[in-house]
């Protein structure tokens, strides 16, 4: 089968902006002209980083237009209970990356006056673009300081999961507040959080056109022909994500076989059995620096150089905030990654 090699560019916050290459099975129409390309490579302990041509320019859509109301408002049933909110809110507060990532995926991230930022080197998830980096900070995810939100005079606020009875009591006063973390998986999660900023039909549509192209995607890929493992690492341990995760379920979207011990829930591995985080290509992430720096250790270690996708070349490094996220941007974001790797290998 000819090889076709692949060049990209883009931010990555775990390690320096630079050109990668990658190789892969495709058509051989650009094989020459691809050849004639000079190429860099990043690696992190042998592994291809992927992501660094990621464009985010056109992460968040433009704006879709409000759902039809009865009136000025509309009575959510949510993860705190139920709220009364704008039929088409002006002024939004987000506290969590999964209700920020679903006021993009809408196309109403301009209208966020205040967002909780993350506790590390950058504001934003970089994934959903350059412009949610600038929008003013209240305090970091899972710590909001609800005199900056009072100072913005939102009109809704959106977060995920339920705080305390006080800081959830102090939001309400100042704004109905509404938390997607509802059971039933990211996608209805979604739906909440695109009802409570009045763009349910709107997520509909979103939903369906990613499905689309998760299944699309496969089909091209014959993914079903492919086994993929996920594993995740932090600062003292290794996950290997099963088919409940978020990258699970988006795998599983796409048609992409799970070794047999993965096809359940997740688990953590260590050294002495890293043949349970086996398969045709590994995906790994890394949980911040502390991840980054036990994730190195255990890739430069005889254990994973041991294993078959190793030795083959066929083990990537992925942004984390997208593998490791909750929302249909992520998730879009994650089939690309597929696209660009499932049939490849690490070159340099």
């Amino acid at each position: 089968m000819p090889v076709r090699k692949l060049t990209a560019l883009v931010a990555v916050p775990l390690a320096a902006i630079a050109l990668f290459t990658i190789a892969g099975c495709g058509n051989s129409a650009n094989d020459d002209a691809a050849n004639e390309i000079a190429r860099t490579t990043t690696l992190i302990a042998g592994a291809g980083v992927v992501g660094i041509e990621r464009d985010t320019s056109k992460a968040c859509p433009v704006a879709a237009p409000a759902d039809p109301a009865d009136g000025p408002t509309r009575r959510i049933t949510h993860a705190g209970g139920e709220s009364v909110v704008p039929a088409d809110p002006k002024r939004i507060v987000v506290l969590s990356t999964q209700a920020l990532d679903s006021v993009c995926a809408v196309g109403l991230w301009e209208r966020v006056v205040g967002a909780a930022t993350l506790d590390g080197p950058v504001a934003q998830p970089e994934y959903l673009g350059t412009g949610i980096a600038l929008i003013p900070g209240i305090g970091v995810v899972g710590a909001p300081d609800p005199a900056q939100i009072e100072a913005l005079h939102p009109d809704l606020i959106l977060g995920s999961a339920v705080p305390d009875a006080a800081l959830a009591d102090r939001l309400k006063a100042i704004a109905p507040t509404v938390f997607d973390a509802v059971d039933g998986g990211w996608k209805r999660q979604f739906g909440l959080a695109a009802q409570a900023l009045g763009r349910g039909t709107t997520a509909i549509g979103a939903v369906a056109a990613y499905e689309q192209d998760a299944r699309d995607t496969g089909v091209a890929l014959n993914s079903y022909q492919t086994q993929a493992s996920i594993v995740r690492f932090s600062a003292d341990s290794a996950l290997v994500e099963g088919t409940e995760s978020f990258a699970g379920q988006i795998l599983t979207d796409t048609g992409v076989r799970r070794p047999g011990y993965q096809r359940g829930a997740s688990f953590t591995v260590s050294t002495s059995d890293l043949d349970k985080a086996e398969a045709d290509i590994i995906y790994v992430s890394f949980e911040g620096d502390r991840g980054l720096t036990h994730g190195k250790s255990v890739l430069d270690s005889d254990a994973w150089e041991d294993l078959g996708a190793s030795k083959d070349r066929r083990v990537f490094a992925v942004e984390d905030a997208i593998w490791n996220g909750n929302g249909l941007v992520a998730a879009r974001s994650l089939v690309e990654d597929l696209r660009k790797t499932l049939n490849s290998y690490v070159t340099g």
